[in-house]
Order: structure tokens, then sequence, then C-alpha cells
């Protein structure tokens, strides 16, 4: 199925978020059958020209517990010229949840897409679910013997011949290194196990919100910005340059700023004017661009949100143009771009098919990926 890094002119990898299939303890913190369609159907505008809720077009509300689906996701990836998915893997203290995609995935041994695995070492909260000061699950980090016990429950991952590499080593992705008490020693640690295991070791790549943390420093090899937060944080909580259709009718500033306080509307940004900023200068070749083709959260956290405003396919095009422009001159092996995301639909961030623009996010990715279809 997959083709190789030469044959296309960057390697995107997308993540990919496991929540669309009901698991007993979302059923307990959030009522029975909740999954991540839930926030997403249930989604309202919240402003003049907020466009929600985003539906899905082709694949409709799936399942991920069934095969077919999954089958036909790699099936969209592949011919759109994707690389792989970065599945989100969550692992706690030895208790993992929603890894019945994956662990499906990697048992029966299809589809044949390339993947790898994104560790999400957070606590679960209820903060983008209106219930910020309730813990669900408490990331701990127990040390040495946890990091063993991680380690080979990655390790048919790991030897998998789909696993995605860079020199050849099993690359892991993850989500936010500061809270590895020690990066060093769990970095340090998981490189000894994989190559007792016979691999080469393992390529470490580690999340920052500063271009400015160096990977070597803390046990890793690379890093990618964490978008869309990385550059735009100041921007997007600015007041709106733009008042709902309503406020648009009051005169007078004092009345535009007293509606913005009786109803307060979720912070925004201009796509357009993100995308100028979105992609950090790249000194090193262990930098990676991660690329955004929309963002909107409020299906999650309502008017504490965030939208990225105006997107577009041509806008994305756009956008990945100047991604791959930036890794173009790489070896093959790292030219790689992370795509946020596959299917965050409740984030608004996703590129599989919608009823807005059908398969227009995929036809932007070959477009700029695939020689032949510019």
């Amino acid at each position: 199925m997959e083709k190789t890094p030469q044959q296309r002119k960057a390697r995107v990898i997308g993540f990919y978020l496991p929540q669309f299939h009901p698991i007993p303890e979302n059923n307990a913190w959030w009522g029975p059958g909740f999954t991540e369609w839930t926030n997403t159907a249930k989604a309202k505008p919240l402003f003049g020209g907020h466009v929600q809720p985003h539906l899905p077009a082709d694949l409709g509300f799936y399942d991920l517990r069934v095969s077919e689906t999954r089958e036909a996701q790699a099936e969209l990836a592949q011919e759109y010229g994707i690389e792989g998915f970065c599945y989100w893997h969550y692992w706690f203290a030895g208790k993992r949840l929603l890894e019945r995609p994956f662990n499906e995935v990697l048992a029966l041994g299809r589809p044949g897409l390339p993947f790898c695995l994104g560790w999400a070492n957070d606590s679960w909260t209820g903060v983008w679910h209106g219930c910020p000061g309730r813990m669900l699950i408490e990331q701990t980090f127990p040390g040495p013997e946890d990091e063993k016990a991680h380690f080979e429950a990655m390790l048919p991952a790991f030897t998998d011949e789909r696993y995605i590499t860079v020199e050849g080593k099993p690359l892991f992705f993850v989500y936010n290194p500061p809270n590895l008490p020690d990066q060093r020693r769990f970095t340090d640690h998981w490189r000894e196990l994989a190559v007792k295991a016979g691999l080469k070791g393992i390529y470490f790549v580690g999340n920052a919100n500063t271009m400015r943390w160096v990977p070597e420093e803390h046990g890793f090899d690379a890093v990618v910005p964490h978008n869309p937060g990385f550059t735009t944080h100041w921007v997007f909580n600015k007041p709106p340059t733009k008042l709902d259709d309503f406020s648009m009718k009051l005169t007078g500033k004092n009345l535009k700023e007293l509606w913005r306080g009786w109803f307060p509307t979720p912070n925004r940004m201009d796509y357009e004017e993100y995308i100028k900023i979105a992609l950090a200068p790249l000194q090193r070749d262990n930098q990676f661009p991660c690329v955004v083709p929309n963002w909107d959260n409020t299906p999650r956290c309502g008017v504490r949100g965030y939208v990225l405003t105006g997107s577009t396919p041509e806008l994305f095009r756009r956008h990945l143009r100047d991604a791959i422009a930036q890794v173009a001159e790489r070896d093959p092996d790292k030219r790689i771009i992370f795509l946020k995301s596959w299917n965050e639909w409740a984030e608004g961030n996703y590129v599989e098919p919608d009823q807005e623009f059908g398969r227009g996010w995929l036809n932007a990715c070959k477009q700029e990926l695939v020689p032949g279809n510019e």
C-alpha cells in the first residue's frame, strides 16, 4: 500500500485520535456511549459566521472498532499522499486507554499503511468539557520498572514492518517532554532496552512550545512545534477583530464592549493570517514542521475555545507548500512534516472528508505531495 518517502515530496505523518469508540471509563465520566462524535455533533455556532457543527461525509460517524473503517481511512491517506498515522497512545503507569483500534491494527496486520506511536503523557482532566477541576486519571511516572513495562508493551509495534523509522530507528513521539521527571534517564533507558531487543535504538521526537528547546539536551533526537498555540497564543488572546452580527448593529464602543462582557465569544484568529506566522524558521534537519489545516475546539470547551476562522483547502494547500519547502533539501529520510490532525473532529482539526468541502483537505495534500498532481 505505502509509497517510499522518495516517491513523495515529503513524509507527512498525521496525528490519529482513537477516541471514536465507547470505553467504560468515558461511559462513567461523560455518560453511556460517549465518543468524540458526542461533542462534535452537538456543537453550535457561537458568533456570526461561525461554522458549526463540522460533520463527516464519506466515512460517516464511524466506530473505530470496525476494521473496514480503519481500512477506508488508510486507503484515503495512501491515495492522497500521506505516509502514515501517528496513533495517540495512552499509558498511565501500566493502565492503557483507547488502545483497542491500534491493538487490532497490530494484531490483524492491516491496514498496511505505515504508523508510529505518540505518547500523550498528560493527565486527563475535565478542562475541555467544562469541568477544569475534575481529575479523571492522573499521569504518574513511577520509575524504571514502569518504563520497562511500557517499553515491552510497545515492542511488538516497534518490531512491526509497518512502523515508521528514521535512521533505521522506530520513531516515538512524546507530547509533553517536560512532564517526564527525568527526560534523559527515560530516553537512555528505552534506547538501552531497544538495543537489547535487537533494534538500532529509538528516534525520540518531542513536542515543544518554543524552538529554542534543544532536543539533544533532553535526550531527544528531534523537535516539533506545538501548533497551533506555538506562535499564535498572544494573537489568539487579542480581542476579536470582528464582533458577531448582532453586536455589529450596536453603536458606540462602550455598548460593544458591554456586549462582549454579557455574551463572551471564543478567541479567534483569521487562518490566512495564522499561516503567515505558523511555521517557525528551521535551522537544523532535526526540527520538523507541523501543519494545521483548521482549528475550532469550541465543541469541547465552548466560549473558552480557540477558532481559526476562514480556513479553506486552498489556504491549507499554501500552508503545506510552505512546509514542504522547509524540508525539501534534506535527506529523504528527514523530510518529515507532522499533520495536526487526521481526525480530531471535536477540535475542528482534521483532513477527513467533511460536508462542507468534501475531500478538499485531502486534495490539497495530494496536489502538493504527490508528483504529477499539481
